[in-house]
């Protein structure tokens, strides 16, 4: 859809996002045309763990998700020394509050987590309980040198609908002080704490092809116009993803919480697209079989509820007769003792600083889980028994290049706001004045 300005509605948006501000918001009411309802005066509906967002999403005709188009990752650093105290954390749990109150908790309307890093942790005399894995991040690869991202905490906003989260932004900065007709507390997120950095994108049918003139290194044209994502094919299959259940701790003061990896990816789009043929594609994507065989139509819709690996034939004895392996197919072996896949993807492109990438966001019980589904990934083991390169005919490893990483705790509902590094008592009794 375009608009007499002559700029298509949802490119517009993406962009509205990503440069953010009061005006990008203010633009994006005129052009939006939704009404979101707003949110409860109870919170107490309201699910303990703060990742659980599938119940709130839609899902497509197989029952899959669908992940919200608009995303908006503000990285923070607590502007006071040592450890926070009460005051603070009422403040940011009233902030929080104010923005829920305005958006409900929907995939048009709001979702949020807030989440904290192993550098805000170690503020504290205590360490974290032992049930909790949460280390500093690091290289994931021999052939990787990414910055590390080490603020006190990343706030995750999604919606489908972009005046949301840009909406949301503002008034967690104070700049709103009546959002989608609801009047915001006097209490703002950036008087805690200050902005470290700004990181946005979006996920969603078409959306990559709309947005690929953002960004250089984006072949023309080259793009699906319905793909969800910039390599051409969706992602989040059902079956390949870890359940909420399966990514949350399930004992301790930090029961009801999950961890949370975050990576970003540069993508050579051009080699992805002008070096490769379909075949090609496909087999590095998925696997040689479903190149083979004409397995996946367009982006994969025709696939269902998972990316059908189980179809593919083993993944060393692919690798020896066929020169390479597919993404999918090495990840898909990272899995737990009830076949199940370790983690819970939620990324999303993005265009910022101009050049085409991809925010990989991943829930786990453990970083552990994400480090040994990024082990699996290397195919360091299929590279020492065949032709197949370190990162050429490796799945799609010579296309990206990682840098930034970091690793975060997000914690349960009752406790985002700031918490301690050993919550007294069980985290599902601790409460806020502010409540």
């Amino acid at each position: 859809m375009t608009d007499e300005r002559g700029i298509p509605r949802r490119e517009f948006l993406k962009s509205a996002v990503a440069i953010g501000g009061t005006a990008a918001f203010s633009a994006c009411l005129g052009r939006e045309g939704v009404d979101v309802p707003i949110g409860p005066d109870n919170f107490s509906s309201y699910p303990q763990r703060q990742h659980a967002w599938n119940e709130a999403l839609p899902r497509d005709d197989h029952g899959n998700v669908v992940a919200p188009n608009h995303r908006v990752l503000l990285y923070l650093n607590y502007r006071r020394e040592g450890q926070p105290n009460g005051d603070d954390r009422d403040q940011v749990e009233t902030a929080l509050r104010g923005i829920e109150h305005a958006y409900e908790r929907s995939g048009d309307g709001l979702l949020l987590t807030v989440s904290y890093s192993p550098a805000y942790f170690d503020r504290f005399d205590e360490s974290l309980p032992e049930g909790v894995d949460l280390t500093d991040p690091e290289a994931l690869a021999p052939f990787e040198d990414p910055d590390l991202d080490t603020p006190d905490a990343v706030v995750h906003l999604a919606s489908n609908t972009a005046q949301v989260v840009l909406g949301a932004e503002e008034a967690l900065k104070g700049n709103k002080s009546t959002l989608n007709g609801v009047e915001q507390p006097d209490a703002t997120l950036t008087d805690v704490f200050a902005v470290a950095d700004r990181r946005t994108g979006f996920v969603g049918d078409g959306l990559p092809a709309e947005n690929a003139d953002d960004a250089k290194g984006v072949p023309a044209d080259k793009v699906s116009e319905n793909a969800p994502l910039f390599m051409g094919f969706k992602s989040g299959f059902k079956k390949n993803q870890a359940s909420e259940d399966r990514v949350t701790i399930q004992s301790g003061p930090f029961t009801g919480a999950t961890t949370q990896h975050i990576s970003k990816l540069q993508l050579n789009l051009n080699q992805w697209y002008n070096q490769d043929d379909r075949w090609q594609r496909e087999a590095k994507m998925f696997c040689p079989y479903h190149a083979e065989n004409d397995v996946i139509e367009g982006a994969g819709d025709n696939l269902g509820t998972s990316s059908k690996i189980d179809d593919c034939r083993p993944t060393d004895e692919t690798a020896r007769e066929m020169g390479v392996v597919g993404h999918s197919q090495k990840s898909a072996r990272a899995r737990d003792d009830d076949d199940s896949p370790l983690i819970l993807r939620r990324d999303f492109d993005s265009t910022d600083d101009g050049a085409a990438s991809l925010h990989f966001l991943a829930l786990q019980r453990r970083i552990t889980d994400f480090v040994d589904t990024r082990e699996a990934m290397n195919g360091t083991d299929i590279t020492e028994q065949s032709a197949v390169g370190q990162r050429n005919n490796n799945g799609i490893l010579q296309y990206i290049r990682t840098e930034r990483r970091g690793n975060f705790l997000v914690p349960p509902r009752s406790l985002r706001s700031l918490p301690p590094a050993q919550p007294a008592g069980d985290a599902q009794e601790v409460t806020h004045e502010s409540s």
